[in-house]
């Protein structure tokens, strides 16, 4: 979705709203290094789970969006793919969505990990975001994880020092996306940044994912689970389809596709007697039947792509 679909959408949105003067809203787009808590403090947020999440660098693969909609403002933000060095037409096509999301939006949520130190990959990215004119918000997660707070400042410190000559951050918010703590402080930062508008999407979406891609995500997070030490990023997961039962109106069938490189790698995603893809599909369609509020009937199936990574046709099928 583009900056000029959604000011199509803010129009049709903003029919008949009764918005306070000064209303807020504006597209944010959340980056940083492959595992820094993107997906966590996305899903913080919003107040509910629009991504998927796991202790594997490099698991978002889309450009997610969430929604939050208060009295006074609507923020929409958008949990890139952590810029990565590519390794594979895979990893360079992901980069390339990152660079793309920063175009167009209203604010830029720069994340970095202070438990782990501000390191050389967040100079990097930080470098990379100097050739953006949007205002840039700091974010330094995970401070839940320091020893003490005297461990703070001088990430603080280094962190305020990787943008370019001339430029700043417009803030630097320290917090926990896993514990929640201050992020409600750093909400109101990143209004106080947003242009007055009219809202983007309706007060009521918390996303904008098709339900295919939130159910393939889903899947694919319970099977990084089952299966992180071998092959997480072989996996992909596409759902052919998300139908209503047509002899039973309380029930959703879904049809999902598991994608992996290798025939070996098959039989770890399936384990000894289908244990693992029992384990990962029981655990998708639980989460999924909340999700939807009717009963799931999740149907998989294991196939073989190989070196999808790396194949321009295979990725544009999977629709990477």
């Amino acid at each position: 979705m583009s900056g000029r679909e959604l000011d199509v959408q803010a129009i049709l949105a903003g029919v008949g709203d009764e918005l306070p003067p000064g209303h807020r809203a504006g597209l944010i787009a959340i980056v940083g290094r492959p595992n820094v808590g993107k997906s966590t403090l996305l899903n913080r947020l919003v107040g509910e789970k629009v991504a998927i999440v796991t202790d594997v660098p490099g698991t978002t693969r889309n450009t997610i969006r969430g929604v939050l909609t208060r009295a006074d403002a609507q923020l929409v933000f958008l949990d890139t793919p952590g810029l990565a060095k590519p390794r594979t037409l895979l990893t360079r096509r992901l980069n390339d969505l990152v660079r793309d999301s920063w175009a167009g939006v209203d604010l830029v949520m720069f994340l970095v990990d202070v438990a782990s130190g501000v390191g050389k990959g967040d100079a990097f990215l930080a470098g990379e975001l100097d050739g953006v004119d949007t205002p840039v918000v700091a974010v330094a997660n995970k401070v839940d994880r320091l020893r003490d707070k005297h461990e703070m400042l001088p990430q603080l410190e280094a962190l305020n020092g990787l943008r370019g000559e001339g430029r700043s951050f417009a803030e630097i918010v320290p917090v926990s996306a896993a514990s929640g703590d201050n992020v409600e402080h750093l909400v109101e930062v990143l209004v106080a940044h947003l242009p007055e508008s009219r809202r983007l999407l309706p007060p009521d979406a918390a996303s904008d994912q098709p339900e295919r891609q939130l159910a393939a995500e889903i899947l694919r997070e319970k099977l990084i689970a089952r299966v992180s030490d071998e092959l997480p990023h072989s996996i992909a997961v596409t759902v052919e389809e998300v139908v209503p039962d047509p002899d039973q109106d309380d029930l959703i069938r879904i049809e999902a596709v598991i994608h992996v490189e290798r025939d070996s790698q098959k039989g770890i995603v399936i384990g000894r007697k289908g244990a693992n893809l029992k384990a990962a599909a029981t655990a998708a369609r639980e989460e999924l039947e909340v999700l939807f509020g009717a009963k799931v009937f999740l149907s998989t199936h294991v196939t073989v792509a190989k070196e999808w990574q790396r194949d321009p046709k295979q990725l544009g099928r999977l629709g990477y």
